[in-house]
Formats: C-alpha cells, sequence, structure tokens
C-alpha cells in the first residue's frame, strides 16, 4: 500500500507513449493474437493506485467469502462452485460506494515505514483486477476440483483417520504454494511469449471493461448495457432448467419415442447413454465441465470435436455391440460404477482391512473389480493423452522452449502488451524459489512426522514434485493456447499404485503433489496473464496471489474441519437420513478413485492376464499420434491447417467422461461452433463487441440464479416432483445387455 504502482522511475508513462500520438502503437508491436488484439486494450496508465486499502479490504473479504460458500456447498448433494464473477460484479458498487465515503487521509503504520491512503481518488480498473485475483483463490482452492480438502475428507471421513489438524493445514498450504512455486519459475514461457495468450481471459478483460469504460455512442446497446440485459435473462431463465423444468438440462426424446427399448434408450439417453439426439438448453450443463464454449479458440473445439466422434460415435458402440470387449454388455454402457463379474455394484467394504489396507484373501475370494465399457475406455484414453502431450509439446514447441531457455528472459518476440509492462519492477526470481523449496522441506518433514497417517515416504514425495515439474509446462502450453487442460490424474494414481500397491492414504498425497499442485500453477499463470493484459504491477500481483493462497487455503481447512467434526455421519449415505444433503458426491468419487488405483492397484487391474491389460499400449500410441502430424507440417509448411491438429486436444475430447456426458460435450461443441465459427467469420464486428462478454453474462446469471435458488427453496427442502423434475425419462439406459444378467429395475436380456 506504500507504493501505488511499483514502477521502476518516477516517469509518467503515457498511454499515447506506446505508440503515435492517437495512442495507437506501431503496427509491429501489435499483439499477433488476433482475438487478444480486438479485446485487450493496448495503452496503460500507471499512475493509477493498485494495491489501496479498497482492494486490500474487498479482496480479502471477497476471498474468504467465496472459500466459505465453495467449502460449504461442496459436501452436499447437489454441489455448487461459486465463481469468482459473482464477486467481481458484487464489489463494483461497493468499491465506487467507498470511494464516494472515505475520507482522503493518509495513515503511517510501522513509525512510517509503511503508509496507506483510505480514498486515492476514484475506484478503478485495477484495483478491481486485484480483488477479483483474490476471490480467484477462494474458487480454485474451494470449489471446482477442491482435490486438496478431498483428501483431508476422505481421510477422515472415509478412512476414520484421527488426523492431526497442523498436518492437514500443511497439506492444503503447501500443495498450492508449491503450485505457486512452479508457475514463478515458468512466467518466462507461459505468460510473457504472445502466443501464450491463454484464451479464458478475455472474456474476464472483456467485463472489467464493460463494468469502467464509457464506450462512445454508436447504434446498438453498449457492452454494459447488452451484459446488464443477458445477466437478468440468464438469471430468470435459471429458474426453469435449475428448479422449475429441470428436464431442460437433458432433452432425450430418443427414450420417449422408445420406451421399452434397451437399446434405443442406451443410444439416446443423456444421462446414462451416448446422447444421440439428446440436447441441453441449460447454460451450466453445456459450460459444466469444458468451460464457456464461447471463450475457446475454434481450432480447439474442432480438434475436441474430432476426438469426441471418433471415441463416442464410433470407438465405444463398436466395443460394446460389435465386439462386447472387456465383457461389455455385463454393465451399463455409460456408469462411473464399479461392478462386479455378475454386473452388480462392487462392495469395497468386503475386500478391507480394519486400517483400510487391501485383504487380499478376501479380494481372491470376492472377485475381480470391473468397469463399465465407456469408463474402462477413457482411462485408456488418458495413457494416450499423457504421451501424447510430451510427444506433441517437444516437437512443436521444442525448439522456442530451448531458445527461451538460453536467452532466459529476453524475449524477442515482445508485443504491446510486454514493453508496457516493462514499466514495472519484475518480481525476482529467487522470491518464487523461496517458496518452493520451504514448501517442499516442509512437505518432506511431514512425511516424517506423520508418516502413519500420509504413508507417502519422503522418495515418493520428491517424485511427485519431480512429476509435477516435468508436466507443468507441457500441459500449461496447451491450456495457454487451447483453453483445453488436460489432466494425467490417471497417470500419477497409476504410477504409484504399481510402486506402492494397498496404500490408498498415499495414492491420495501423490496425486495431490504430483498433479493438483499442477492445476493450481496453471490457475496462477492464468490470473499472472490476466495481470500482464490488465497492467497490473508484477509485485502488487505476486503480493495479492500469495496473500490470497494463504487465508483461502486456512479457512478452506478450517470450515471442512468444523463440518467433518460437528455434522454426524457425513458422507456416509448408509448412516445418514435419506434426506440428508451431506452426502458428498464429489467425495465419493475421490474415494472410489483411491480404491481403484490405491488399494486394489493398476497391477490386478491392467497387469499381464487381466483384462485390461491392452488398454496398456494406449501410451505407446500416444506418444507416436503427434508425430505424423508434426512430419507434415514440415513437408508442407505452406498448410497452416496442419499445425492445429492437436492430438492430445483430440483425445481431450473423451477426457472427463464420466461425470460428464456425452450430451454435456456435444452441445458444447455445438455453442462454441456457432459462436467462435460463424459468428466470428461472418459477424466479426458483432463478436469482438459482445462475444466475451455474453460468455459472462451467462456464467453470472446462472450462478447468482443458482445460489438463491439453494438458499431460498432447496436448502429449505422445497423440491418440486412432477414429470418435468425428474431426469430424461431413460430408465433403461444403465441395464446391462448381455443374456441372463440381473440388475435391479431392468428386465433380462435374451
Amino acid at each position: 500500500m506504500a507504493s501505488k504502482n511499483d514502477t521502476t522511475s518516477t516517469t509518467t508513462h503515457h498511454p499515447t507513449d506506446a505508440g503515435n500520438l492517437n495512442g495507437e502503437p506501431p503496427q509491429e508491436d501489435r499483439c499477433q493474437v488476433e482475438e487478444v488484439a480486438l479485446v485487450v486494450p493496448e495503452t496503460d496508465d500507471p499512475s493509477l493506485p493498485v494495491m489501496t486499502f479498497r482492494a486490500w479490504f474487498l479482496g480479502l473479504t471477497s476471498c474468504i467469502i467465496l472459500i466459505f460458500l465453495n467449502t460449504f456447498f461442496i459436501y452436499r448433494t447437489q454441489p455448487l462452485t461459486i465463481s469468482a464473477i459473482l464477486m467481481q460484479i458484487s464489489v463494483l458498487p461497493i468499491g465506487k460506494f467507498m470511494a464516494s465515503t472515505l475520507p482522503n487521509k493518509k495513515y503511517s503504520v510501522f513509525g512510517g515505514r509503511w503508509s496507506f491512503n483510505l480514498n486515492p481518488g476514484p475506484f478503478n480498473m485495477k484495483e478491481h483486477v486485484i480483488i477479483t485475483v483474490m476471490a480467484n483463490c477462494g474458487v480454485s482452492i474451494g470449489g471446482g476440483d477442491a482435490y486438496s480438502i478431498g483428501a483431508i475428507t476422505v481421510m477422515k471421513a472415509y478412512y476414520k483417520q484421527s488426523l492431526n489438524f497442523l498436518c492437514g493445514l500443511i497439506i492444503v498450504l503447501t500443495t498450492q504454494i508449491i503450485g505457486y512455486g512452479w508457475a514463478g519459475m515458468l512466467r518466462r514461457y507461459l505468460v510473457d511469449p504472445v502466443e501464450m495468450w491463454w484464451p479464458s481471459n478475455l472474456a474476464q478483460v472483456s467485463l472489467f471493461r464493460a463494468l469502467h469504460e464509457k464506450e462512445p455512442k454508436t447504434r446498438g446497446m453498449t457492452r454494459m448495457q447488452f451484459f446488464l440485459v443477458f445477466l437478468a435473462a440468464s438469471f430468470v431463465y435459471y429458474t426453469f432448467p435449475g428448479y422449475l423444468f429441470p428436464i431442460l438440462t437433458f432433452f432425450s426424446w430418443v427414450c420417449w419415442a422408445w420406451p421399452h427399448s434397451i437399446t434405443a434408450q442406451q443410444i439416446g439417453s443423456g444421462y446414462h447413454g451416448l446422447g444421440v439426439g439428446a440436447f441441453t438448453l441449460d447454460w451450466a450443463g453445456i459450460s459444466a465441465y469444458h468451460g464457456s464454449p464461447l471463450v475457446t479458440p475454434w481450432s480447439s473445439i474442432l480438434n475436441i470435436g474430432i476426438g469426441f466422434f471418433i471415441f463416442v460415435y464410433i470407438i465405444v458402440p463398436l466395443c460394446y455391440w460389435k465386439f462386447n470387449t472387456f465383457d461389455a454388455r455385463k454393465f451399463p454402457i455409460f456408469s462411473s460404477q464399479l461392478f462386479t463379474s455378475t454386473g452388480q455394484k462392487y462392495d469395497t467394504d468386503k475386500i478391507l482391512t480394519p486400517q483400510y489396507d487391501l485383504n487380499i484373501t478376501a479380494y481372491d475370494s470376492y472377485g475381480k473389480l470391473y468397469l463399465s465399457p465407456l469408463f474402462a475406455l477413457s482411462i485408456g484414453s488418458g495413457f494416450a493423452r499423457f504421451s501424447a502431450i510430451l510427444t506433441h509439446v517437444a516437437l512443436f514447441h521444442g525448439s522456442d522452449i530451448w531458445k527461451q531457455s538460453k536467452s532466459a528472459v529476453k524475449n524477442i518476440n515482445l508485443d504491446i502488451h510486454a514493453k508496457l509492462m516493462k514499466s514495472y519492477k519484475g518480481v525476482p526470481q529467487w522470491w518464487y524459489l523461496i517458496l518452493l523449496i520451504g514448501s517442499i522441506a516442509l512437505s518432506l518433514i511431514m512425511s516424517f512426522v506423520w508418516k502413519e497417517d500420509v504413508q507417502l515416504p519422503w522418495w515418493a514425495m520428491l517424485f511427485a514434485f519431480a512429476l509435477a515439474w516435468i508436466i507443468t509446462l507441457p500441459i500449461g502450453i496447451i491450456q495457454a493456447t487451447t483453453n483445453q487442460q488436460p489432466g494425467y490424474d490417471i497417470i500419477a494414481q497409476f504410477i504409484i499404485g504399481y510402486i506402492l500397491p494397498g496404500k490408498p492414504i498415499a495414492n491420495l498425497i501423490f496425486k495431490m503433489y504430483g498433479r493438483i499442485s499442477t492445476i493450481h500453477a496453471l490457475s496462477f499463470l492464468a490470473d499472472l496473464k490476466l495481470g500482464h493484459y490488465m497492467k497490473i504491477p508484477p509485485r502488487s500481483m505476486y503480493t495479492a496471489q500469495l496473500v490470497g493462497t494463504l487465508v483461502a487455503g486456512t479457512v478452506n481447512l478450517a470450515v471442512a474441519w468444523w463440518m467433518l467434526g460437528s455434522i454426524e455421519n457425513i458422507c456416509d449415505v448408509q448412516a445418514l437420513h435419506p434426506e440428508s444433503p451431506w452426502t458428498c458426491p464429489k467425495f465419493r468419487v475421490t474415494f472410489d478413485s483411491s480404491v481403484i488405483w490405491g488399494l486394489i492397484g493398476p497391477e490386478r487391474l491392467f497387469g499381464p492376464r487381466t483384462l485390461y491389460r491392452n488398454l496398456v499400449w494406449l501410451f505407446l500410441v500416444g506418444a507416436v499420434l503427434p508425430v505424423p502430424v508434426w512430419i507434415m507440417s514440415k513437408i508442407y509448411p505452406e498448410k497452416k491447417w496442419i499445425p492445429l491438429i492437436n492430438i492430445p486436444v483430440i483425445s481431450y475430447g473423451f477426457a472427463g467422461m464420466p461425470p460428464a456426458t456425452p450430451t454435456n460435450i456435444a452441445s458444447w461443441l455445438i455453442t462454441g461452433t456457432i459462436f467462435n465459427y460463424f459468428v466470428f467469420k461472418y459477424r466479426k464486428g458483432w463478436w469482438q463487441r459482445y462475444n466475451y462478454v455474453l460468455s459472462a453474462a451467462l456464467d453470472a446469471g446462472t450462478a447468482f440464479m443458482g445460489v438463491l435458488l439453494f438458499f431460498a427453496l432447496q436448502n429449505e427442502g422445497k423440491i418440486l416432483k412432477w414429470w418435468g423434475s425428474e431426469p430424461d425419462h431413460c430408465p433403461l439406459a444403465s441395464c446391462p445387455t448381455a443374456p441372463g444378467i440381473l440388475a435391479k429395475g431392468c428386465p433380462v436380456f435374451k
């Protein structure tokens, strides 16, 4: 708060300094990414105060509110992730009110070494960005994946461990701060280069500009008017799919046409089938798994669409109906459940010791674990995706990474945004390095002090750090250019499951440090790029992210610890009252994952002479597939479309299913094609002005109404029950089709 802008000199850098007298930068400085050039302002005013009292107060308040709400909601039967966009909009009138009422008075603390002004002038866009960055910590840590607290919950609620609070706090905080350290180490590769443009940030930039900039009077609505109109429309509309008419989330008309056919319902169900002909009129359903389709580049949408079509409409049907791969017809075509050889649900309690290790004798007696065909193939695709990421990045970006490594931060290709950021003091690399080394050391100490609780030895912890360091850069390159983040959760758990079989807690902890630290690193990098676009002083961003992370992580664990200790039988579906909302469906998936990869282990599922052994060959397939694309791009350099063929992103077309359904992905693809191909091509002026604003309005309206419905109606048990409130009316979609297999609620298939 003592310094307003962290500039390297006291000279004011006016917007026109970057270019000609009209404020336009020289043509050679313009950003070469068209979407960025159309949306991000190419001027800066370094005189604007950033780390103000208002920014601190509203930023920390937003962070605490969001982390509390997201942690609270994550345990419920209907989990809800509240986006930072809620606070981004809500704090604007509060910030303006503070600017109009607080006294313009300077205060000094610590003997005058630190000073701040309660009201340094009008509430500005840079303060707003800092507040949103802090609020984002409350979303990335408490909502979304929420795996850090998920691991704590599984340890306490499912494995009944008497975990020490300090140990839990170290787990939660070090996971976040190690990710922050990775982000600092990789700034020069994933933030500074022009090509690393992080498409999702453009919606944020558009919204900030709509909220703060005064537009010249032109025909049509201003961006702010457009935002408010569609915010209101989205808010009102969500009462239908969110409460009154939930069937709009999945409209599966094929099942209504053939109400007695198992095969027809397997094909047409939006919930439990391939979703052929099904569609969703729910924005939450469209953006649930791949984010907003309006902010994803068309080339990425096309790649994902190719992978989705090949997987869902060719590979899965052939494996299920033609070849009966993995005894597929004994099980539902689409399910995340675990099964016995006779198609019944697998009871993991029968193979656990009192210490929650694997009882090998009981396992041999009870029988092997089986997966639904789509679930098994989705796991196999994860194998291919992991090796494809490494090969693709090595071939297409390896030389650039090598050049940047040699020249360090001396980037040759600097656009106007990078040149404007040169006016500010940078963050020394050692600031990040201290956080990284300190967090790694603290994690290693934890593995010695609480070794019985975490099960993960020190050498495996170091291996997790090495894995995260190797894979964060290639995944970051893909996300920064395509808006998609191919995961490697399966690989992390696969590797440690082979090394430490029968240790489910060790599997959880390894995934946290080997994969979840990467997720947080990429979240921090995305925010750093947002600060780059909005010309936020780097040291201000460093402070905001670090403080937000520490506050959010501490509150996250405190709320979870309170809920786990005060709500009787939380997450225990068998012991809870039938109408209890505390069933923890997201954490049940985390527990099941620890059973598959940690307790039973990959050797018993994918080793020699096992049913799923051939899926391991997909590691090799994924490593090879990018090679012919790269060769063709070298043979035909004039064909600019060839390098756009992205094998990791194509494989991402069948990632996340389940829990994502084919209908979620298909509707996402159609919506993205409409806006980022047809509208972008034929109505570019409209797209430039409104596309990202529309995305933000739909997100905000849906989120606001979701919160209101939850507290006002669903939390009070006021649930409508009628034809339109039930699932997609495809009860037979979950039935097996192998002769003689008995399943509850299903006819015997002949």
